[in-house]
């Protein structure tokens, strides 16, 4: 298969302050990861910058002209207490869309047959009218009404797997019966929601929490049982994986223990939910993943499996 990888040089100029989890070193310890000979035929590309008005898609423009006024012109400004933007955040948050937009529209003119987002800052926890949890813009949330409002998509399934539940994206699609979000992610834990009961105002919200110390087989038992019957219920043109890989076990700020093999075969079953639904359409986007060695072997394995099919 044939998948696209979106970087940019810009998205390690989002700075973040000395011991913050969520740093540049991550795209580092990944691009290390990606010179082994298995990455050799990946299709490596630089991400686009999408325009201002594409945050619209996915928040109001109350929103984004709050979020434009926080950014400093030199130093760095608290957005949340975990949350920080620099000079250069609104670009590289402005190129991790237009990378999530140009991965949407490949996978729809056929292109390719998927594609991996490799930008920070993340985006699930940014909520219609909040930035928050390290994240400015909700990536994955602009991505599946871009597909919508451009390629005509009746349906989009965002399936996030970090281990932090995606409060941002549920928020953003609550009300909304043609997006469906499913999301494994340890609880309790930050942010504090994905109950299995909060399940949207159609039925179109999925939560599967997962207990502190789980480990592979709890995380595929609740893929396969809530996650993936959910998708083929719903039968999406699109799939969206919001792609954390903290509930790695060597991840400082979770308690899951996952090994590289269960995001390989996680992988494996959206690829194949997606050739049954959607016409083979798949997209990732980089969320968490805060230890480095963690995050460079499983978003490795993840890559792999895309190019593998």
């Amino acid at each position: 298969m044939v998948t696209r990888y979106f970087e940019h040089p810009i998205f390690k100029e989002h700075v973040t302050p000395p011991g913050h989890p969520e740093r540049v070193d991550r795209l580092r310890a990944l691009e290390e990861a990606l010179t082994a000979d298995a990455f050799a035929t990946l299709d490596r590309v630089e991400a686009p910058r999408a325009d201002e008005s594409a945050v619209l898609l996915a928040h109001p423009e109350s929103f984004l002209e709050k979020v434009k006024a926080q950014i400093p012109e030199e130093g760095l400004a608290r957005i949340d207490a975990d949350t920080v933007a620099g000079p250069k955040s609104m670009e590289a948050a402005l190129h991790g869309i237009g990378a999530a937009m140009a991965a949407v529209d490949g996978v729809f003119d056929r292109s390719f047959d998927n594609a991996f987002v490799a930008a920070r800052p993340p985006g699930h926890h940014a909520e219609k009218e909040t930035a928050m949890g390290f994240c400015l813009f909700n990536t994955a949330a602009i991505a599946a009404r871009h597909a919508q409002r451009t390629h005509g998509a009746e349906r989009v399934a965002i399936v996030d797997w970090d281990v932090h539940h995606g409060n941002g994206t549920q928020d953003i699609f609550w009300n909304d019966a043609s997006v469906l979000y499913c999301s494994t992610h340890q609880m309790p834990l930050y942010p504090g929601t994905g109950a299995k009961g909060e399940t949207g105002a159609h039925g179109t919200i999925c939560n599967a929490p997962l207990s502190p110390g789980d480990a592979g087989e709890a995380f595929r038992e609740a893929f396969k049982s809530r996650v993936l019957n959910a998708i083929d219920a719903f039968r999406p043109d699109l799939i969206v994986i919001s792609a954390g890989f903290d509930a790695h076990h060597r991840d400082p700020l979770a308690n899951l223990n996952l090994v590289e093999d269960d995001f390989d075969w996680a992988t494996g079953r959206l690829i194949e939910a997606a050739g049954r639904h959607a016409d083979n359409r798949l997209v990732s986007v980089l969320e968490g993943g805060y230890d480095l060695q963690g995050l460079a072997a499983s978003a490795g394995t993840h890559i792999q499996r895309l190019m593998w099919g």
